[in-house]
């Protein structure tokens, strides 16, 4: 297999617990980021990490177990956004950290999964998203308008979960829909044009 540095009849590296599992998700990660959720397979992620099936199957009793652990342990942290002063370089820094988050390698595998999943995964996937991006973005966006209300320029209302999902939904909504990449125009225009109107004191 090309690019797994597996050779045919070569012996599996004898690795245990958290190597052997480093090796298997990298190596599952690499696989999607190559080929996608429909052609990867548990036996060519085990030939990517030179193990047998067998550990694979030890940890995850299915393909799609796999990959939603892989996504959820790969995705990066939002991390915190420093105060910059004002709520729209707040929600500007925010947004440019989620687009990365989606440009890393685990973002373009979950992205190539939700493309091509079937439906009986569909449950599965969501809760991987919800709890490695909205959930984050969702508490994220929560705490900078009530930075933004202390700093005078959030209205005091501008508290309901129905403000806190408008990000997440247009990021997804356009880079789904529209195949945005979201450059940093695009957001600035988000942000300028629909956000701050909307926040505005």
């Amino acid at each position: 297999m090309a690019g797994s540095g597996w050779t045919e009849g070569a012996a599996p590296v004898r690795r245990r617990g958290p190597e052997l599992e480093r090796a298997i998700l990298d190596a599952a990660l690499e696989q999607l980021g190559s080929v996608g959720w429909n052609a990867l397979t548990m036996e060519g992620v085990a030939a990517g990490a030179r193990t047998g099936k067998a550990a694979l199957y030890r940890r995850w009793p299915s393909k799609a177990d796999l990959v939603a652990d892989v996504l959820r342990r790969g995705l990066p942290a939002l991390g915190e956004t420093p105060d910059q002063g004002s709520i729209r370089e707040d929600l500007y820094r925010l947004c440019v950290r989620m687009r990365d988050v989606m440009r890393s390698p685990a973002g373009m595998a979950l992205r190539a999964v939700l493309h091509e999943c079937d439906p009986s995964h569909g449950d599965l996937f969501r809760e991987v998203i919800w709890q490695g991006l909205h959930e984050p973005a969702h508490e994220v966006i929560g705490e900078l308008l009530l930075r933004g209300i202390q700093r005078g320029d959030v209205r005091p209302d501008a508290t309901s979960p129905l403000i806190t999902d408008v990000i997440p939904a247009m990021l997804m909504y356009r880079a789904k829909v529209c195949g945005s990449e979201w450059p940093d125009r695009e957001i600035a225009e988000m942000i300028d044009g629909l956000m701050v109107p909307m926040l505005r004191a």
